[in-house]
């Protein structure tokens, strides 16, 4: 008996043993592997609480998105003073371990032998009862480690990227988006891409991936995050303008606070830009409604927030461009308009005064911009007969800044208009100089001509217009000719860019290229297009940025991609250029046209007296002059020195220069007799 119960013990054991063999089948099958994910996961519940990753209700450990993380805080060191920034580096997207989904099922417990006491000992050995079945893994489960594995790729593009080995983060981020099994990583890869793409200072490839994360919706896990990566990207291409269209086409989303105001300021940028250009195409009614919207904008701006002054500009200009309108009414809105522009354009002033605390590069954006508001102020007092107002903000912009030549022949005018010719001529010799002589002031010569037959000096006014033929007809001829082609849009850029490309080059150019050099530079000071042509040449400096990375990227796939969206850029943008060139040429001819027929009519009237001059003199038996010498003086103040100008030029000299009438009419009233007709020109 004793015997028999000791072989009934070995038989349970023997079956217990047995039943726990399976687990060897489990650790092949995969089982043990979720045993283990989970033993990863109680050891590392510190470090999801330290990347602030979410649990899922199916238990699922989810990435935090970038407004949870702390690393995203440092991108604030990129920003222009004054300025906020968006967050710059990637969501913290935490290496995790293969979580077991909540479908899959749990390994069974192993069974333990059965204690030897128990009753009838558990066991059926009469008949053959089926071995519980090994718990083993469904398709699903399967597949669910396969997810795992692509999960861990994208995890590799995250650690490159964090890394700083930005090339291969996008490498590796673009390879997960080509595999359209994938799809479910794909928005968070091509984040990933979109941000090494702007670490590699590939601003507009990383804007164009933006794009088509925004194009996904709101909905969207990264669609915020984006929204705040154009603001970024704005602040570091040459032109803010390239983001416009993209700001614009999300105006009615919910930014975050912190980039709500720059928000506010782009768009009203935009529809500043959009009024503009449908002034130009003669759509004024609807150019009135987007005028509108950058006045309700900058309303919802705070005074305190750094982009108010730039704000406030724009505010201004689009009041006095309704008064300009208004005012040929004469309407009492249209003085209004110009009075709200000039308070606008005084406030600017006041908020970009020179004060301690600002960094360098705030600085220099509001001197630029000061600059610019004492321009308009003296534009729209000029506008309103009010001279001296005009003199006085237009000696506020400082020598050799932007605006400086700009200030100086508008200021030339203004000394006309109140009979100061001696500085007018000053002024004009400044221009004149050969440091200056590829800037484009036509009008500069049809004033000193103005000027001379005002002093009855009629052979020196006839030789000024000759001069002025001979320089300006040759440029109307060929803007006339480039306007009549009709050409495509990107045809008209594509004229200035080969001058461009000539210039850069230091090519020979012909008698035509420097005409058309001279219309290149009437182009660009259109201020938006200026903008746009930089903008071209620094997306074709990053497409020609390409050459010099290394080989595994400079012949990757990704890099065909976006060269192809580069191009395609490139294509629209030169399209944009080329809307705004024509409109430029077409607008600087009309004008050029009546400067050549001013010049015809004054050439006309010299002419004219210049005869009458002669009649009077034959009848008096040549007693008759109209012309005296003047008294004048070469004494200066005791801060300054006279020094006889022969022809030279120094640079220190510039914008110095005092003009001396030493002749002119025997009777001076006789200077202001054709003032309301010169004015009208």
């Amino acid at each position: 008996m004793i015997r028999s119960f000791r072989l009934i013990r070995v038989a349970v054991l023997g079956l217990a043993l047995a039943w726990t063999a399976p687990s060897f089948a489990q650790s092949f099958e995969g089982l043990d592997l979720g045993a283990q994910s989970k033993k990863k996961k109680r050891g590392s519940t510190s470090k999801k609480k330290k990347t602030s990753t979410r649990k899922s209700r199916g238990g699922k450990a989810t990435p935090a998105t970038p407004e949870d993380t702390s690393e995203d805080a440092s991108a604030s060191s990129e920003s222009p003073a004054g300025a906020l920034t968006p967050a710059e580096t990637a969501p913290a997207v935490p290496a995790q371990p293969a979580a077991t989904p909540a479908s899959t099922p749990a390994p069974a417990p192993t069974p333990a032998s059965p204690p030897a006491s128990a009753g009838g000992l558990g066991l059926d050995l009469t008949s053959d009862a089926p071995k519980p079945a090994a718990p083993t893994m469904s398709f699903d489960a399967v597949d669910v480690s396969g997810k795992t594995a692509d999960r861990q790729r994208l995890d590799v593009a995250v650690s490159l990227f964090k890394n700083d080995e930005y090339e291969k983060a996008a490498m590796a981020a673009h390879e997960l988006l080509g595999d359209a099994k994938l799809a479910g990583l794909h928005t968070e890869a091509r984040y990933v891409l979109a941000k090494s793409l702007y670490r590699m200072g590939m601003y507009h490839s990383s804007l164009g991936e933006f794009s088509k994360l925004l194009a996904l919706g709101p909905s969207t896990k990264f669609f915020k995050t984006s929204l705040e990566w154009l603001f970024f990207i704005s602040r570091k291409t040459k032109n803010e303008t390239v983001i416009l269209d993209e700001i614009a086409r999300h105006a009615n989303q919910e930014f975050p606070e912190k980039y709500r105001n720059e928000f506010r300021y782009l768009l009203a940028r935009y529809h500043f830009v959009r009024g503009r250009a449908l002034d130009q195409v003669g759509q004024p009614a609807d150019a009135d409604k987007s005028f509108e919207e950058v006045k309700r904008l900058v309303l919802m701006i705070p005074r305190t927030d750094p982009f108010f002054p730039r704000a406030k500009y724009l505010e201004g200009i689009a009041s006095f461009r309704n008064g300009s309108r208004q005012k040929d009414a004469a309407s009492k809105r249209g003085n209004g308009e110009m009075l709200a522009s000039v308070e606008a354009m005084k406030e600017v002033i006041r908020l970009t005064r020179p004060m301690p605390g600002k960094s360098a590069e705030q600085a220099k954006l509001d001197k630029s911009l000061r600059e610019l508001a004492f321009m308009q102020l003296a534009r729209t007092h000029y506008g309103m007969q009010q001279n001296r107002y005009a003199l006085f903000y237009l000696a506020k912009v400082e020598r050799g800044n932007t605006q400086w030549l700009e200030s100086l022949f508008e200021s030339s005018w203004a000394n006309y208009r109140v009979g100061q010719y001696e500085q007018a001529l000053g002024n004009l010799i400044t221009l004149s100089s050969p440091f200056f002589r590829e800037e484009y002031f036509p009008e500069a010569l049809i004033l000193k001509a103005v000027i001379y037959y005002e002093n009855c000096r009629y052979r020196e006014s006839n030789l000024i217009l000759q001069d002025f033929e001979r320089t300006y007809l040759p440029v109307h001829d060929q803007l006339e000719s480039l306007v009549k082609k009709n050409m495509d849009a990107g045809e008209y850029y594509s004229v200035l860019a080969e001058v461009q490309k000539k210039n850069k080059e230091g090519l020979e150019k012909n008698e035509t290229d420097i005409i058309l050099e001279r219309i290149l530079r009437l182009a660009l000071t259109d201020q938006d297009l200026r903008k746009t042509n930089d903008s071209i040449l620094e997306l074709e400096a990053e497409m020609d940025a390409f050459a010099n990375k290394a080989d595994t990227f400079k012949y990757s796939e990704l890099s065909k991609s976006l060269l192809e969206d580069l191009k395609v850029q490139r294509t629209a943008l030169i399209s944009k250029a080329g809307i705004m060139a024509k409109g430029k040429l077409e607008t600087e001819l009309v004008a050029l046209k009546q400067l050549l027929a001013n010049g015809l009519r004054i050439k006309f009237e010299t002419t004219t007296k210049e005869k009458e001059f002669l009649e009077e003199q034959l009848k008096a038996g040549g007693r008759t002059a109209i012309v005296k010498k003047y008294k004048y003086s070469v004494a200066v103040p005791d801060d300054q020195l006279y020094w006889p100008y022969e022809g030279e030029y120094w640079r220190d000299e510039l914008g110095t220069y005092q003009y001396t009438l030493t002749k002119g009419c025997i009777e001076r009233d006789t200077a202001n007799r054709n003032v309301q007709s010169a004015e009208a020109m």
